[in-house]
């Protein structure tokens, strides 16, 4: 049930940022837009929350974002690469 809630929230955020495209001059929007949570952060966040249950953790890794999903996948368990 936490996968799909997982998941659910990282579509939402993913969406919000494919469709909140503004045709306009709007320099207070574009700023907010530009400066939100990356694809890079969500992932590490979802990976790690997974990986160590722990919010102080995953807050941390999704700082570093690509860096820890990159470590992530280097150094995956073998009970963590086919987990259903």
């Amino acid at each position: 049930m936490n996968k799909i809630k997982l998941t659910l929230i990282f579509l939402l955020i993913f969406t919000l940022e494919c469709f909140s495209q503004d045709s306009g001059n709007n320099g207070i929007r574009n700023t907010a837009i530009s400066s939100g949570i990356g694809l890079g952060s969500v992932l590490a966040v979802v990976v790690s929350w997974e990986r160590n249950k722990s919010v102080l953790l995953a807050f941390f890794h999704g700082i570093f974002s690509w860096l820890y999903v990159l470590y992530f996948v280097l150094t995956r368990k073998p009970e963590e690469r086919h987990k259903k």
